[in-house]
């Protein structure tokens, strides 16, 4: 990889609520996801999901790539973002919450108002349309607080359940809350996953270990000067 790459880092794609609502920031709206992938393609740059990414980041091939992550599984990734991506010719990574498939983000009770997550029959019509999926755990659990044992069973479950549900390969993890221990590398890697990302801002260099990859977060409050910076630039691993 001589091109540093940027993994591009999603949550939800609505229209954003109120000012000053909690994690507001997370919320993007889809026309602003409209414009930021059409930037992308005016740019050269291919959007890709993790799994068409693995390529670029063993240095298999070259080119003008960015990831594109969407994390927990929101049934608004597939009815806003879907079409968008479609529409412009990316693929995405979606993690997924394996235990909360078709429920709402309880992880977040008490915090925002409960959103769906993307139901079985959502994740199929994702992976139909050329998207894939990765591990977000089986419950969204904090890794840092948690056992080593239950943190490896979650890796490991969530892989299989996911497998098993939608008949497709899942080798990406991605860290709940963006909380790790170093350790927790190693397991991702004995769970038999390729890559894991975090919340660590930054493009992916030569230098990074693939279970620790940073992402660029794309915010409510990202404007179109902002977005080039970030995927054109060193402007995040300034601040990594």
């Amino acid at each position: 990889m001589s091109r540093p790459i940027p993994i591009l880092m999603y949550h939800q794609i609505d229209v954003p609520p109120p000012r000053g609502t909690p994690l507001r920031g997370l919320v993007v709206s889809p026309r602003a996801f409209d414009w930021q992938m059409a930037m992308l393609k005016a740019l050269g740059l291919q959007g890709l999901s993790m799994q068409d990414l693995e390529p670029y980041l063993d240095g298999r091939k070259q080119g003008r790539v960015v990831g594109i992550t969407f994390d927990d599984g929101y049934l608004n990734n597939h009815d806003h973002a879907l079409p968008i991506l479609r529409r412009y010719g990316h693929t995405a990574t979606c993690y997924a919450v394996s235990h909360l498939i078709g429920r709402t983000n309880l992880w977040d009770e008490g915090v925002v108002a409960p959103q769906m997550l993307m139901g079985k029959e959502h994740w199929l019509r994702w992976l139909d349309a050329g998207m894939d999926v990765g591990s977000h755990t089986c419950y969204h659990i904090d890794l840092q607080v948690t056992d080593d044992a239950q943190a490896l069973s979650e890796m490991q479950e969530s892989k299989s359940v996911l497998e098993s549900e939608l008949g497709a390969p899942v080798r990406h993890f991605c860290y709940p809350y963006g909380r790790y221990h170093d350790r927790h590398a190693q397991m991702v890697r004995q769970a038999g996953y390729l890559t894991a990302t975090t919340m660590r801002r930054g493009r992916v260099h030569d230098q990074h270990d693939p279970y620790l990859l940073p992402r660029v977060m794309v915010a409510c409050s990202t404007y179109p000067w902002h977005m080039a910076l970030k995927v054109l630039t060193d402007y995040e691993d300034r601040r990594a």
